[in-house]
């Protein structure tokens, strides 16, 4: 009796996949035109890590970053940016903040970590753990650096442009 039921649902659970698969296909493809549409997409996927999607969540949360006085602003508002925990005369240093729009942080987040094969982006990281900080640490630094060059290609308009990794002599 089993095999004579999974010979009747599994046809039908298949047929439903494929129709659910070809509509997020549908859908990918119709964001990528909106997003190609967009002023500032090729001013964001000129950045390492960002994609098509992250560039798209982007532009749904943030717009084009004038509602932002300066990059802390954004990282504040993406959850990014360190807190410092008080309660009267207690002040008990920086930690992650718990709050911002997740939406973005995680965008951001994942930027980062797709941004790691980029060597700018790499070096920062290798630092950052090379500091005593764990990799989840790290890729948030990475998140909070990215960030305020996000900030600055939004305000500018002009595509991502990396610095060399080594310093250049005088």
């Amino acid at each position: 009796p089993g095999t004579q039921a999974a010979e009747t649902i599994l046809p039908r659970l298949a047929d439903s996949l494929r129709d659910i698969l070809r509509q997020r296909d549908q859908a990918a493809a119709q964001v990528e035109r909106m997003l190609d549409a967009h002023p500032l997409a090729g001013v964001l996927t000129s950045m390492p890590g960002i994609g098509v999607r992250t560039a798209a969540r982007i532009l749904l949360e943030v717009g084009d970053g004038t509602a932002f006085a300066t990059p802390g602003h954004l990282a504040a508002y993406a959850g990014l940016a360190p807190v410092t925990r008080r309660s009267g005369s207690s002040i008990r240093g920086e930690h992650p903040p718990r709050g911002g729009n997740k939406n973005l942080k995680r965008a951001l987040f994942l930027a980062a970590f797709a941004a790691l094969a980029d060597p700018v982006s790499r070096a920062y990281y290798d630092r950052k753990r090379a500091e005593g900080k764990r990799h989840n640490a790290a890729l948030i630094c990475l998140a909070r650096r990215r960030c305020d060059v996000l900030y600055a290609m939004l305000r500018d308009k002009i595509p991502y442009q990396p610095r060399p990794t080594t310093p250049i002599a005088a």
